[in-house]
């Protein structure tokens, strides 16, 4: 599959619902351990309502469909890591403006816009162990696989390895950012329930795309 339509993304929202749905409990027990205890209800919340507006609209504009996307999971889960995540789709929907179809190249801009956009909003850094220790090199490693003229699948391949390599450093950081920060070196050698959930989106979408080829 060369490129990606609207159908596509439809599918791989769902695909991220899903796999929130499924790892619902996973998330709340990491998240309990040193965080508020909700991510879990926090990420269903949001991919349930992103699923439902994606199947429902009739947008063809994937670009202005992403955005609204974003805006819907904003609204739904007005959480920390809700704004963030949602605040990473509206980014990238706004670097595929105008597009019906994207291709490797276009889904690497949007995996990019997407990690920069929690990077501004959250006002972190990578080694800060949060969720952008998994969608930036998950971001750079689309942009090298793009470059060699990647297929979706193969970005996006290439983007899942990343973010696995991102979330197990991760572990290994001293959480700088909200309640996990207060434990101080507790929190070093535990996975950070934001990565994770940043890992499981990327898997998602992998999977969603591996399976419509």
């Amino acid at each position: 599959m060369d490129t990606l339509r609207k159908d596509d993304i439809v599918i791989m929202i769902r695909a991220v619902r899903s796999t929130m749905e499924e790892q619902r409990d996973h998330l709340l027990e990491l998240d309990a351990a040193m965080g508020d205890g909700d991510l879990g209800l926090t990420m269903v919340k949001a991919f349930v309502a992103a699923d439902e507006f994606a199947a429902s609209s009739d947008l063809t504009d994937l670009g202005k469909l992403l955005m609204q996307i974003g805006m819907t999971m904003a609204r739904v889960a007005p959480s920390t890591m809700g704004t963030l995540v949602a605040t990473g789709f509206m980014r990238g929907g706004k670097a595929l403006a105008g597009k019906e179809s994207i291709d490797g190249a276009d889904l690497a801009a949007f995996l990019r816009a997407f990690a920069d956009g929690i990077k501004e909003r959250g006002k972190t850094e990578v080694g800060n162990k949060t969720i952008l220790d998994v969608m930036h090199p998950a971001a750079t490693a689309a942009e090298q696989a793009a470059a060699g003229l990647a297929s979706p699948a193969g970005v996006l391949g290439a983007a899942s390895g990343a973010a696995q390599v991102g979330w197990e450093e991760a572990k290994g950081m001293q959480a700088q950012h909200g309640r996990q920060a207060y434990y101080r070196e507790q929190s070093i050698g535990k996975a950070d329930p934001g990565a994770t959930a940043g890992l499981f989106i990327i898997q998602a979408m992998l999977r969603a795309v591996q399976s419509g080829e």
